[in-house]
């Protein structure tokens, strides 16, 4: 079996952390989600690195949690699902609580969690041919375990427009929105990431960790019971004839029953 990620280094102190499932759209498994969790908390204790990239290898950037383990799930019992669905939020947090600047690479689509990903950057740069969407009420489902990012970053007022109805939008979109910071051709992707690293590098690297923790301490940082009732959420909607209908829905290839 491969390794789920890979991270590469430079002298400068700027890792990249790349989602490296590229066969699978990049979906989130438990073994990518604990390994996500992980590398996220080591570059957090080292004070060698100054930046953090978050990309990933493919055509896709993340399809979302994968629903092969999604469907394994059902046959848990209610504490070991929670558990097992509660990865994601503890992959995010770890993320999310990185000191050092975080960058989002979106190179292609991103639904579901993969939305949180970027959720969880400092900045996020996206190729202007990709789309979006929280996709998760499709499958009866709830983007719960991604919700406190998701609003952390979009406020409540632009959630509200895509957060419940399934529906896919385009980079100019995510970026009025705020999921994206900026959309810039696929070409110039990387320019425009490099563009966003650099000026931190002329930084004193102690002053930016300071800097990023006044700043999520001023905004007002995801409040853990937040997560903890996002993750409770999803487990209540786990035990409902909805989801048991739109996961199997979606391995038959077929419609679930409440649309096409």
């Amino acid at each position: 079996m491969t390794d789920p990620i890979r991270v590469t280094r430079d002298d400068r102190g700027v890792a990249t952390i790349w989602l490296a499932r590229a066969e699978k759209h990049n979906a989130l498994s438990a073994p990518m989600l604990s390994a996500l969790e992980a590398e996220a908390r080591t570059l957090g204790r080292d004070e060698a690195v100054r930046v953090v990239v978050l990309a990933a290898e493919g055509k896709s950037f993340c399809a979302g949690g994968d629903l092969a383990w999604m469907r394994e799930q059902f046959d848990m019992d209610p504490e070991t699902r929670r558990r097992e669905s509660a990865r994601i939020a503890t992959a995010l947090g770890a993320l999310y609580a990185l000191p050092q600047p975080l960058i989002g690479r979106v190179q292609g689509n991103a639904f579901g969690g993969g939305v949180g990903l970027a959720c969880v950057c400092d900045v996020t740069i996206g190729a202007d041919t990709i789309r979006m969407g929280l996709t998760e009420t499709r499958l009866g489902l709830i983007p719960a375990n991604i919700g406190p990012y998701v609003l952390a970053r979009m406020g409540a007022v632009r959630a509200r427009e895509v957060f419940m109805n399934a529906r896919l939008f385009g980079a100019q979109e995510a970026v009025r929105l705020g999921l994206l910071t900026r959309a810039v051709p696929s070409d110039a992707l990387d320019a425009a990431v490099e563009a966003e690293v650099a000026p931190y590098l002329a930084c004193a690297p102690g002053a930016v960790r300071d800097a990023k923790a006044l700043l999520m301490d001023l905004a007002g940082r995801v409040d853990p019971s937040a997560v903890d009732h996002a993750i409770d959420a999803l487990a209540a909607r786990w035990e409902s004839d909805e989801a048991r209908a739109g996961i199997a829905a979606f391995f038959d290839k077929r419609p679930p029953p409440w649309g096409s």
